[in-house]
């Protein structure tokens, strides 16, 4: 068994033949891998292993529970170090409210809550830096100052984010007991969803793929209410969900659950096959709601005690222009197949 550290960005060791090593790679890294200057925990390999950083004679190993194999070549790749604290950015918000101790505000799709792996610059975080100046970095942990609940980064609408400590424990404390009023609008595949119901089904990681969630008797409780707001047969409707609980992708998994994916969502969102559908829809609006670019789900209302002043606060946001045009497609293409009107998709 021999070893090689020279380069700091990579660790490497090569076994002999005759090497008999009953072990997880996960397990026996962490016992050979760290140096004084830089230890190297199982969990912090395990999370390395699961990000692709981990070759085995050549090849990606993505199994923390892999076994070791005798003759075998291991190298893992450590990224570089970033920034313990965020920086500011001078990025535009979309502030509903703000005073000395918390700040309502839009978020736009496409705009990452906090600074995460992949994600580390052009964070809402880093645009509340810039807005806030330095005394919201020692609020609620160094890489999410101020955050007390977070909305995908594809997901548009209204959040609340703490300027004192005080705002974050209180803010927290509403959350944690669902004390808040989150209502989302969403537009959904299929005509079939019931006029109310409620979704209570846990959720936590997909054994299969990391970036999933799924529901799972291993998961946390999770609680989502909905409403039907119009029916767009037979493709589509468009709902109002309220969340009890605020599990990782919540809605997006509870409706893929019952049948009603969101319309654009990669992971969960399953669209119809066209041959599921009327020659004039597949033909006309169906590849255009397929095609839409992000999960057409919106925060549109929040709701709750001011918790220094108790203050009773209401903030809505109508739907932004990508989903206001989502929906108008599927009003004209439902007036369309009823007057038995057609037209070029586009």
């Amino acid at each position: 068994m021999t070893y090689s550290s020279d380069d700091p960005t990579t660790r490497l060791v090569h076994l002999a033949a005759d090497d008999i090593l009953a072990d997880r790679v996960d397990r026996f890294l962490a016992t050979h891998f760290g140096t004084p200057s830089q230890p190297l925990s199982r969990s912090r390999i395990k999370a390395l292993i699961l990000d692709g950083q981990l070759s085995e004679d050549g090849r990606t190993l993505t199994d923390p529970s892999a076994p070791v194999k005798p003759g075998a070549s291991y190298a893992l790749i450590l990224p570089p170090p970033v920034d313990a604290v965020p920086k500011a950015e001078n990025i535009a918000l979309d502030i509903l409210f703000e005073d000395s101790h918390l700040i309502v505000l839009n978020k736009p799709a496409g705009l990452v809550v906090h600074p995460a792996p992949g994600s580390l610059t052009g964070t809402l975080v880093n645009a509340l830096i810039a807005h806030c100046g330095p005394s919201l970095t020692g609020i609620g942990g160094v890489m999410r100052p101020g955050i007390v609940h977070r909305l995908d980064k594809d997901t548009s609408g209204t959040m609340v984010v703490a300027k004192t400590d005080a705002a974050h424990h209180g803010l927290t404390g509403m959350f944690a007991a669902h004390d808040i009023d989150r209502r989302y609008q969403a537009l959904v595949w299929g005509t079939s969803v019931e006029r109310d119901g409620t979704i209570d089904q846990p959720i936590g990681r997909a054994s299969y793929d990391r970036k999933r969630q799924a529901i799972t008797t291993k998961g946390r409780n999770a609680v989502t209410h909905w409403q039907l707001l119009r029916r767009f047969p037979p493709f589509g409707s468009h709902i109002e969900c309220r969340l009890e609980t605020g599990r990782t992708h919540q809605i997006r998994v509870h409706m893929a659950h019952i049948n009603h994916g969101v319309i654009g969502d990669p992971l969960y969102g399953r669209a119809p096959r066209s041959g599921q559908m009327p020659d004039n829809l597949a033909r006309t609006g169906l590849s255009q709601m397929r095609d839409f670019g992000r999960q057409a789900l919106h925060a549109a209302r929040l709701g709750f005690a001011h918790p220094i002043t108790g203050e009773a606060l209401h903030f809505e946001t109508p739907l932004p222009d990508d989903m206001a045009g989502l929906l108008a497609l599927m009003e004209r293409t439902v007036s369309d197949r009823a007057t038995g009107k057609t037209h070029p998709s586009g």
